[in-house]
């Protein structure tokens, strides 16, 4: 009879190494049914090699299209606005009647003033009788010189009294030529402020007019960018929905800074054929220099889950997608500020379903 001792330190490591033996006997038979793994696909692509270039130092600031002839027309009477003869929007000439202002009041002011004039010169007339006669009297000594040049100075005074009621019977004539108010240039009506029966008064504007042959971009800039900035400077400006820049010119630079933006005023006159409209938001690109860096055709750039990156080729012809960050874009080429060095290799076509691993044969080999 055998009897088995379960203390034996030899039996636990025997059971142990008898498990270890089935595990791994386990593991490679399952190894074996793997299959093995699927190549990348080939893909013909064009081919180029990032190199260093030298890129412009760009500042870019948003700015306004403005008319730079711009009125706002107000009455230079206080009264209720009879009629607007125009709407928003209406193209007018110069000296076309924009509104008119009811002149009661100054048609009052004229009756006065007319009154005026009749008393003044009526008394002016019985002043210069006394004068002349009282004159031929001095003359002949038969009055003291005392008397006479009483009779002389009333006879001052009404004349004066007379120029002082013309004057104001030709300002109160002035006066009712206000009571219609003419468009001081050519131009479009932007915006109407009030209507027929509101009361207008001096300093109110009733109607805004805008030159549209006078339009130019205004924008603020930083201290740094104004000062390197020169009067006859080409500009770009950038619209949107348009492919391609607007050159215009730096015409005015205003020295002194805005108190609360702390920002220099540029005003930038447009090229012809523009095609803007005043209120137009744009944007404006200032070249300040030139330096070094690299950029790789708007083709490369792809994103992918959110992730702006390329395919980079490696020496084997192997495509690895890397991310970067991009820049800005110009002529065809964008900028790449980072994850990309000089002398390495990126796809710039048909990257739409490539993936890390495809195999690129190159069509093309050409210069970032």
């Amino acid at each position: 009879m055998i009897v088995m001792n379960f203390k034996s330190p030899v039996l636990p490591a025997v059971i142990a190494a008898s498990v270890v033996l089935a595990l791994l006997g386990g593991c490679g038979e399952k190894s074996s049914d793997k299959p093995a793994a699927v190549p990348g696909a080939t893909i013909k692509a064009e081919v180029v090699t990032v190199q260093k270039a030298v890129l412009p130092i760009v500042s870019t600031s948003p700015a306004s299209v403005v008319a730079g002839q711009q009125a706002q027309i107000a009455s230079r009477l206080t009264g209720y606005i009879r009629e607007i003869n125009v709407q928003e929007g209406q193209t007018v000439a110069a000296g076309q009647r924009l509104f008119t202002v009811d002149p009661t009041d100054i048609q009052g002011q004229m009756n006065m003033a007319r009154a005026g004039v009749a008393q003044s010169e009526a008394a002016l007339a019985d002043a210069k009788t006394d004068y002349e006669r009282f004159g031929n009297l001095y003359k002949e000594e038969a009055i003291p010189k005392m008397q006479w040049d009483k009779i002389r100075l009333q006879y001052q005074v009404s004349q004066q009294q007379a120029a002082a009621a013309r004057a104001a019977f030709d300002t109160a004539s002035a006066q009712m030529k206000y009571a219609t108010v003419q468009a001081p240039f050519a131009g479009v009506i932007t915006q109407k402020m009030a209507n027929a029966g509101d009361l207008a008064a001096p300093g109110r504007p009733v109607l805004v007019l805008e030159n549209p042959a006078t339009l130019q971009v205004q924008t603020g800039v930083a201290r740094d960018v104004f000062s390197q900035l020169k009067l006859g400077s080409p500009v770009s400006i950038q619209v949107d929905g348009r492919t391609s820049d607007l050159v215009g010119k730096v015409t005015h630079l205003v020295p002194a800074a805005d108190p609360v933006t702390h920002s220099y005023l540029v005003k930038i006159d447009l090229p012809e054929g523009h095609g803007l409209r005043s209120g137009n938001f744009v944007r404006v690109a200032f070249a300040l220099g030139s330096r070094e860096g690299i950029r790789v055709p708007v083709g490369a750039l792809l994103e992918r889950a959110g992730i702006s990156g390329v395919f980079v080729v490696d020496t084997q012809g192997i495509v690895h997608y890397r991310m970067v960050r991009a820049g800005a874009a110009s002529g065809g080429n964008v900028e790449i500020q980072a994850g990309l060095n000089p002398g390495e290799r990126v796809v710039t076509s048909a990257t739409t379903n490539m993936q890390s691993g495809d195999k690129v044969v190159s069509q093309g080999n050409g210069n970032g």
